[in-house]
């Protein structure tokens, strides 16, 4: 019988784990909804039933009560409650960053490399969203002209910053202050997305940069990145500029990039056809377009990327690493 744990249930990432969960009807037996002391007790609808949120404690995963777990309840959730949820059995897919860098937990994006998820010892952690639709696009492209050099920027959606991301956008609209970000988002584009470190980068500059190094086993990879906050309730863009090794035919680079799975090419700038934030959100699929030689280098390529932040970037990534532990333990 297979019980999986679904933790921090009430925020939007998972919320939209029962979305994704409810659509791919996995064969799972049973479930169990978990949220802070505060949500215990809300009644939400999932499957088609009815189901009480529980408060979530140290005894939760007692006497390897769940199979598999689902958290995005934030980093300090994360490491007090994993490790407990381990030691019981349970193998856990995390959408925090708390276990991401950790030596021997695998970084997953299924379409880039499925092989890690099954080299776990408990925990599998989820990548930054920003991460995730920009390194689904970077496997082929390694494999095929061999990455010399990436620029990351990001138009980030305030989804990312959660509920209270999108209140800001809202409450900042009509003058009121903002609760959330640094300052209003209405009107204005944040150039700081987390918090700076000590070499003037901000916390999520980093995470692209070294989850994409990880996730493609290329520790050495050039990587720059800024990241910025958009007043756009969903869906992030991003502006990625990559040099290779090797050259390329830009017609054909275009075919390898489409035909990768989970990956739409929106590229016709006779007809202004390139992904919008509009398009992407609620969708699982990563949009590419705006495919154009980089005339500055010997062999370079700048693209636009976008896809929706809370699915593809966070709930639909975990639903689709445990559909493959599910499958391979069935």
């Amino acid at each position: 019988m297979i019980n999986c744990a679904i933790v921090g249930v009430t925020g939007l990432v998972g919320n939209t784990f029962l979305k994704v969960l409810e659509e791919k009807k996995l064969p799972i037996d049973n479930y169990t909804l978990f949220a802070s002391k505060k949500s215990a007790g809300r009644k939400i609808t999932f499957m088609e039933k009815e189901y009480t949120v529980n408060e979530l404690t140290e005894h939760s995963f007692d006497n390897n009560a769940f199979t598999y777990a689902l958290f995005s309840a934030g980093n300090e959730v994360s490491q007090k409650f994993i490790p407990i949820a381990v030691s019981n059995g349970c193998t856990v897919i995390d959408n925090s960053s708390a276990f991401r860098m950790t030596k021997n937990v695998p970084l997953v994006v299924p379409e880039v490399n499925e092989n890690m998820i099954y080299q776990n010892n408990g925990i599998i952690a989820n990548p930054n969203c920003s991460t995730i639709q920009a390194v689904i696009l970077m496997k082929v492209l390694n494999d095929n002209y061999t990455l010399k050099r990436i620029v990351y920027s990001t138009y980030q959606a305030v989804s990312g910053g959660g509920i209270k991301g999108l209140k800001d956008l809202g409450i900042t609209g009509i003058g009121l202050e903002a609760e959330k970000f640094n300052y209003k988002i209405y009107n204005n584009c944040l150039p700081q997305i987390d918090v700076f470190t000590e070499n003037g980068y901000t916390k999520e500059e980093m995470k692209m940069i070294n989850e994409t190094r990880k996730i493609l086993n290329l520790p050495n990879l050039n990587i720059t990145a800024t990241a910025v906050r958009v007043p756009v309730q969903n869906s992030h863009g991003e502006s990625i500029n990559i040099e290779f090794e090797k050259d390329f035919d830009i017609d054909k680079l275009k075919q390898e990039l489409n035909s990768i799975d989970g990956v739409v090419v929106l590229d016709d700038t006779t007809k202004d056809i390139y992904p919008i934030n509009t398009f992407a959100t609620g969708k699982d699929e990563v949009f590419v377009g705006r495919i154009r030689r980089d005339y500055s280098v010997k062999s370079g390529i700048n693209i636009w990327v976008v896809a929706d932040n809370i699915r593809k970037g966070a709930a639909t990534n975990a639903v689709q690493i445990l559909e493959k532990l599910v499958s391979k333990s069935k």
